[in-house]
């Protein structure tokens, strides 16, 4: 049973709980505090705030998987109000004042700053408007969390990069962590050093600004500059569109034989990198899992659905300001060039043909991927 029917399996089943207390009399419209009804009908409207374009699965799944889910589950009658602040932490804020001042019934954030956005999420609450925190934790009163394991990504992204070099702590890398605004990078950077710190000598770490490509590009120049090229035996770099801009650095520095750098998302580019040669792995999270929960959940607020609600947060977590969240953990796996058909390509990701263009057919060949 794959993930969404598994959810729906779940739904199904609250739902005949509902309507058997229903009838027994257990849920009475007439009894204070208890309804059989939706506090609201199908014409919600979901505000959905995204934090940038630089990482290209956020326009070309997360937006509109969300919005074929929510129309889905509203039978064509509900809809999306959609804004991505490309970056700005004040654009961003503004995006969400207008949702607040639009009445939108649920709002989902993907926090360009977890912090900058808390006071934001008040007025959202004091607006009696749910705020959802998605792919990242943001601070403030938020009514529920749906992200990946953080921590899992990390972990997964570290040991992959010390079991291909498994050298000891001779071998020196250089760490590509991300933005110090998103809580995220945090998580994947500890976890990553957890797996890392007792087996490579970390030569030079950079937290990079806004995640972007570019930034990664100079930090790397400059550790290139700093260690010499011929130094670096392995790449920590939180995501894919970081690791394009060190691929970038490194071939600017005349280095043809790469050593194994690191990323996440599965972003296109990335696997046809892998299969390449020239990254060495990814981190694939099921998008379609995450934003169709992400969806489900917003929906189940906005309707006042709370059994179903709860159904799909059974687990728990803390931000800096609010304690014991309902959150969905969506479990992700190393991405290489061994698995790429099994995930990828089976959950509908990319075809093989998206992959293999002539650039890469013959690399696709040696790994069994072929149109």
């Amino acid at each position: 049973m794959n993930n969404r029917m598994r959810r729906i399996a779940i739904t199904l089943a609250v739902s005949t709980l509902t309507l058997s207390l229903a009838s027994c009399g257990v849920l009475d419209s007439d009894t204070e505090g208890a309804s059989a009804e939706p506090t609201k009908g199908d014409d919600i409207t979901v505000g959905l705030l995204l934090p940038e374009k630089a990482n290209q699965r956020y326009e070309q799944f997360d937006h509109p998987i969300i919005k074929k889910t929510v129309d889905e589950l509203t039978k064509g009658k509900g809809r999306v109000e959609y804004a991505n602040a490309d970056g700005d932490a004040d654009e961003q804020k503004q995006q969400l004042q207008q949702m607040i001042d639009d009445k939108v019934d649920v709002v989902l954030l993907d926090a360009v700053d977890a912090k900058d956005i808390a006071d934001g999420v008040q007025k959202a609450k004091d607006a009696d408007i749910p705020v959802i925190a998605y792919d990242r934790l943001a601070q403030g009163p938020i009514d529920a969390y749906i992200s990946f394991d953080s921590q899992q990504v990390g972990e997964v992204q570290g040991r992959a990069l010390a079991e291909a070099l498994d050298g000891g702590r001779a071998e020196k890398i250089v760490m590509m962590n991300g933005a110090l605004t998103d809580p995220n990078a945090a998580q994947f950077k500890k976890a990553a050093l957890a797996e890392l710190s007792d087996k490579v000598t970390i030569a030079k770490q950079y937290d990079t600004k806004d995640w972007k490509p570019s930034n990664a590009r100079a930090n790397m120049m400059a550790a290139i500059s700093s260690i010499g090229a011929e130094n670096i035996d392995g790449v920590y770099s939180a995501n894919d569109g970081m690791a394009g801009g060190i691929v970038s650095a490194l071939k600017a520095a005349g280095v043809t034989d790469l050593p194994p750098i690191t990323g996440q998302d599965a972003e296109l580019e990335a696997v046809q990198r892998i299969v390449s040669g020239e990254q060495y792995m990814s981190v694939y999270k099921p998008y379609p899992e995450e934003a169709e929960t992400a969806a489900e959940l917003a929906v189940a607020r906005a309707h006042g659905w709370d059994i179903e609600f709860d159904a799909l947060t059974r687990d728990k977590v803390d931000s800096p300001t609010t304690k014991d969240i309902p959150a969905h953990l969506v479990l992700v796996s190393p991405l290489t060039k061994d698995n790429i058909q099994d995930t990828v390509i089976d959950d509908g990701i990319y075809k093989v043909s998206d992959i293999c263009t002539a650039k890469y057919e013959a690399a696709c060949e040696e790994i069994g991927l072929k149109k």
